[in-house]
Parts: structure tokens; sequence; C-alpha cells
């Protein structure tokens, strides 16, 4: 395999020094879904990713994004989950 086939890591415009913790992310992101209207975005959020169910024809494309947006709102759920935890 050649240099160029093989994976990246990330790329950060942040130097790592400047980055908060991961708990001060995981406390953010708890604070910013809390209360009536967080639950509201977080209720829609799981409607449009986990509770979607795409039809047997859809293309590779489309299960690969649904598949994206559903990595993406788990890992939102896991900080809000991990944030409510410390507090």
């Amino acid at each position: 395999m050649s240099d160029a086939a093989l994976p990246r890591a990330p790329v950060s415009a942040t130097p790592e020094s400047d980055r908060p913790d991961g708990e001060a992310v995981a406390r953010a992101f708890a604070r910013c879904f809390a209360g009536a209207d967080g639950a509201l975005a977080l209720d829609h959020l799981r409607r449009i990713t986990f509770e979607r169910v795409l039809a047997p024809e859809v293309g590779e494309a489309a299960l690969r994004d649904l598949e994206g947006q559903r990595r993406l709102a788990a890992n939102l759920l896991a900080l809000i989950r991990r944030g409510r935890a410390g507090d």
C-alpha cells in the first residue's frame, strides 16, 4: 500500500494546548441541550436519525449518509450523557 492510500489522522486548526478538555466539552453540550428547548431539539435529532427507515431500494450513498448522521447524533448524545453525569 502506498503512503497516499494510508488513512490520515484528523487535522485540527486549533493547537492541542488551546483545546478545552473533554469533560469541559461534555459539560458544555449538557448545558446547551438542557431544559425544554434542549429536549425538543434532541427528540427531533433522534427522530430524523435513529427512527428514520430507508426504503430497500435506496443507494449506498443514502445509506452511508444516514449512518454518518446517526454516528454524529450518537456522539452528541454520548457527550450530553457524560456532561450530565459530571454535574
